[in-house]
């Protein structure tokens, strides 16, 4: 839904004015090429929020071909051997010939075991349990509005399976304020049922938050034919509803959380909405024992037309609930809300016996991010219960904004879009301006932040899933820039507490040197009193063999060390933290890296609530002090994950001097500690070993292994990573060349 405030030339808003579809380039800008005139207005297309998933796909498209006969799937072949993301339509096929890149395919012939990007595409990260901290931020509040976000982390066709080499990439890190993360994208032209890639997956449910593919049946003049909503809702010979059992099917397969429902094909009639309503309810019975959920948007109504309402009404309520009970978990609310339409909305939801809070008030951060004028008070008021909960309409603007994407970058812009401009939950900026709509009200001053750090062993190396180089043990072992959100740290969920009676410091995720993955926290400034810079929320039980240890490093200025471990919460919202203080040591200007322990035997018995560091400056030169990795385990660490069994090569194609290829292996049986994720290293003639990426999974696609001089064969190794990265004995396998 690319949506713009498009007015005519009189200044007023022309909601049927010739305009310009959206597309994007395989590079992902966006661009506009001149098309016929428009029937959906700016806010009708949540549509054209695919436009960053290329809406029509390949131009000059045939029309629409029913029944087209679907491809069985093959295995990959070297021209095609990179995984994507998968994406589908419900069962016919469009006519004519797919453009550069795209693969038609029927998700009513789909099965697991014709699909050869399975392995791949699945996440293997179970969705962890959370809790609710007291919040930091006075006026946040536990049990009221939640957050769905809607993303799209690249193109409909081509976005890669498992990561890729860049660091450009919308590596999400505010999981603790989001209650659903909704994979946004699909287009007329590629397919309009898609599937999340695992990483992203695999990063969401390690925070706990659930993931949910997205079905789009796009509007007619963004190539939508209403054959495919007949398709979704066909029913087979026995009255049942296959595509229901086929969506469930891949959700459980893939190992995501359940579908986002976005009707907005014009032209049906009240016979096709009882349909879709029947359906989404075979699809909720079925899903349900698996804890699969259902999100619908607020485009088709009883009538069958699609007719954005702004509200829940007497129009759309038979999607959420009707009288034979819940149809849909929760609705995503059309951007043409006002504050009239959410408060009946959300009586409406009451009268009909479901929380209010299960209404999703769209939020359009596309085009303009935290400058979006949002009347807030109508969905997250100060003064009184929230009214609804609010969806965020693609807030990857934080990094598609920015004119320098660097990885350090894009974490402060969006630090400052989901905690605000002062960049400290518990010390809010003031909202700026005098009109309703003025102000960003970031999520960290209206929703409790949760977590999931509850059980030892806990460990963060401040990894964001994606840096400029890869490294182990301080030194980099990959100078090549990467992404994978399924490699990223359980972070700090609240950036940044800082919490000094002097100067406040500066606190940052930064990409220039870490100890561990891409990244390390980046303590600077003329430090004029000790500050302390809180970081987990945490439920530890704490025993007499418990231990907390801390890789830190500083670049100028000595600096005493102190690590908080707090027994006990804060008595209300935006009071501090009680912590208990335990030396760490300290570091100075060229000592590198070093690694502190402090033992916890003295609180046995009691339960860390939240983890901090304080540090002092012992001279007045500014400091600069990076926190590596930060632990807490049972002594002692013995045991290490057992090595993954079976490694071999699946395919490999030859280019260039090097090879592409696809990597298979096996996890150990009944292995204890669990592996946390798989990396896979290149060994080179010299003995050095280069970090080639890493996944949760046991599979992995190598986009280019160079051949080192003249050697006969490319040696590979595959290390299992437990919770506190202790690395298994290698597996082996070679290529020849």
């Amino acid at each position: 839904m690319a949506r713009t405030d498009e007015t005519d030339e009189t200044g007023t808003p022309d909601e049927n004015r010739e305009t310009d579809v959206p597309r994007v380039t395989d590079s992902g800008v966006a661009r506009r090429t001149p098309t016929a005139p428009l029937r959906p207005t700016r806010r009708v297309v949540l549509a054209a929020g695919a436009g960053a998933a290329a809406l029509l796909g390949a131009a000059g498209q045939a029309p629409y071909a029913s029944a087209a006969p679907a491809p069985a799937p093959a295995a990959p072949t070297p021209a095609d051997m990179a995984p994507y993301a998968s994406y589908w339509f419900p069962d016919s096929l469009p006519a004519g010939s797919p453009g550069p890149g795209i693969v038609w395919r029927s998700l009513l012939r789909w099965s697991p075991e014709s699909d050869p990007d399975l392995a791949h595409n699945t996440a293997t990260v179970p969705l962890a349990q959370r809790f609710t901290p007291v919040p930091a931020h006075r006026d946040a509040r536990a049990g009221q509005a939640r957050i769905s976000s809607l993303v799209s982390f690249g193109p409909t066709a081509g976005n890669p399976s498992q990561g890729s080499p860049t660091a450009d990439y919308y590596a999400l890190t505010h999981w603790a304020y989001i209650d659903e993360l909704v994979f946004w994208g699909g287009s007329a032209g590629e397919g309009i049922v898609l599937a999340p890639n695992a990483p992203v997956v695999d990063a969401a449910h390690r925070n706990g938050v659930r993931v949910l593919g997205n079905v789009f049946l796009p509007p007619v003049a963004y190539g939508g034919d209403l054959q495919w909503t007949r398709d979704l809702v066909q029913r087979d010979a026995v009255g049942r509803f296959p595509l229901a059992d086929k969506l469930v099917e891949v959700a459980r397969t893939y190992g995501f959380d359940g579908w986002f429902v976005n009707a907005e094909t014009d032209g049906g009639d009240s016979a096709l909405a009882a349909r879709m309503r029947d359906f989404l309810r075979a699809l909720r019975a079925a899903g349900e024992p698996y804890g699969l959920r259902i999100t619908w948007y607020d485009a088709m109504n009883t009538t069958g037309r699609v007719g954005w309402q702004g509200a829940l009404n007497q129009l759309n309520q038979e999607f959420f609930e009707d009288r034979a009970g819940r149809v849909a978990d929760t609705v995503f609310v059309d951007f043409r809300w006002t504050a009239q339409t959410l408060a009946a909305s959300g009586a409406l939801a009451e009268r009909l016996g479901r929380s209010r809070h299960e209404l999703w008030a769209a939020v359009d951060t596309e085009s303009r991010g935290w400058d979006s004028a949002v009347p807030w008070d109508a969905i997250v008021p100060r003064d009184r219960e929230h009214v609804v909960s609010y969806g965020f309409y693609r807030p990857e603007w934080t990094r598609n904004h920015l004119a320098d994407r660097s990885p350090g970058a894009f974490h402060l812009a969006d630090d400052r879009f989901w905690t605000g401009e002062s960049l400290d939950p518990a010390r809010p900026a003031p909202e700026s301006g005098s009109g309703a709509g003025s102000g960003w009200r970031a999520p960290a001053t209206a929703v409790a932040d949760r977590s999931t750090v509850t059980g030892l062993p806990f460990a963060c190396s401040f990894n964001t899933g994606h840096g400029l180089r890869w490294y182990e043990n301080g030194t980099a072992v990959s100078d090549t820039p990467w992404n994978h959100l399924g490699l990223q740290d359980r972070l700090p969920g609240r950036r940044w507490v800082v919490d000094t009676a002097g100067e406040r410091p500066s606190v940052t995720l930064d990409f220039a040197d870490a100890w561990r993955g891409g990244s390390s926290l980046l303590v600077t400034g003329a430090l004029t009193a000790p500050a302390v810079v809180g970081l987990h929320s945490t439920r530890l039980p704490l025993t007499r063999a418990s231990v907390l240890e801390l890789v830190h490093a500083g670049g100028s200025g000595p600096v005493a060390v102190e690590v908080g471990v707090a027994t006990r919460e804060p008595a209300a919202p935006g009071e501090p933290v009680p912590y208990t203080w335990l030396p760490a040591g300290s570091t100075d200007r060229g000592r590198g890296w070093r690694t502190a322990r402090a033992g916890l035997g003295s609180l046995a018995g009691r339960t860390a609530y939240a983890l901090a560091v304080r540090i002092t400056a012992l001279d007045t030169v500014p400091v600069v002090w990076r926190l590596g990795a930060l632990s807490v385990h049972d002594a002692p660490r013995t045991r290490r994950p057992a090595p993954p069994t079976a490694l071999r090569v699946d395919a490999s194609a030859r280019q260039d001097g090097g090879a592409r290829l696809r990597l298979s292996w096996r996890a150990a049986a009944g292995g204890d500690p669990r592996p946390r994720h798989y990396e896979v290293s290149r060994v080179l003639p010299d003995g050095t070993r280069r970090f080639l990426g890493g996944t949760c999974g046991t599979a992995l696609y190598l986009p280019a292994v160079p051949r080192a001089g003249r050697e006969r064969a490319a040696a590979f190794e595959v290390r299992a990573v437990d919770e506190l990265y202790a690395a298994s004995t290698p597996a082996r396998t070679t290529l020849t060349w």
